[in-house]
């Protein structure tokens, strides 16, 4: 009888474990336009969730900015500071993008140069559904890690914000800069399941975003901010980098 009451008992504490690590795996993104959440696909693209959440944890990405809007196509930020110059960056991660996850309206994926291993901090959400970002035998794609699950008219209006150019952003950067004030890891709330994403009514059309060359008659992908190309604020990626 002890036995049974102490492996009952292991066995409580083992799915308590468990349900605490799942829990960790979404993330509240507040901003000067109201708060989402994020649910993080750790089984799918691992690294890119490890190595998010390790800058969420840093505090990394308090007071940094959306600084790439093209609506109806991406919102992308996290590397570039209210001043407008890239944040540091620890070293870029292998690209994930060939998970099965697809660039669809409401996913966030890792931003990066032209190079496919170049992502690191930036990353961006798709606004509407991106195939041209997503991996080809002939192309790498740009890998999503996760999904919008609350909040999604936030990014939608994000999305529509007025652009131009600011700091050294020729183009594409809200004129009324959109700060993201924190991201943290936040517990489970229960199950919180995705309602399909609505896209927004009368959205501009969208410019094409910085990345790598898409084939021809594709959308360009989103670019990521680097500190310097690959790495600074003009860097390109899936919308990110």
């Amino acid at each position: 009888m002890k036995k049974s009451s102490l492996l009952l008992a292991l066995a409580g504490l083992m799915i308590s474990f468990v349900t605490q690590a799942v829990a960790a795996e979404r993330v509240r993104v507040t901003t000067t336009f109201g708060a989402f959440v994020v649910e993080l696909q750790r089984d799918r693209a691992p690294l890119t969730v490890e190595n998010f959440l390790a800058y969420v944890r840093q505090g990394y990405y308090t007071n940094t900015l959306f600084h790439r809007v093209i609506a109806n196509f991406v919102v992308q930020g996290g590397g570039v500071g209210t001043d407008y110059k890239a944040k540091p960056v620890n070293k870029s991660i292998a690209n994930e993008a060939g998970n099965g996850l697809k660039n669809l309206r409401g996913t966030v994926g890792l931003a990066r140069a032209s190079g496919p291993h170049s992502g690191d901090t930036q990353f961006y959400i798709n606004v509407a559904d991106n195939a041209d970002l997503d991996p080809l035998p002939t192309r790498w794609g740009y890998a999503v890690f996760g999904k919008v699950i609350e909040g999604m008219e936030v990014v939608d209006r994000i999305s529509i914000s007025p652009t131009g150019a600011a700091g050294p952003f020729k183009q594409d950067a809200p004129l009324q800069q959109v700060l993201i004030q924190k991201i943290e890891i936040i517990a489970d709330q229960g199950a919180a399941t995705p309602a399909p994403a609505a896209a927004p009514a009368a959205s501009p059309v969208a410019a094409p975003p910085a990345g790598e060359t898409p084939p021809a008659g594709t959308a360009p992908a989103p670019a990521e901010t680097p500190a310097v190309p690959p790495g600074d604020a003009s860097q390109s990626a899936p919308p990110p980098k």
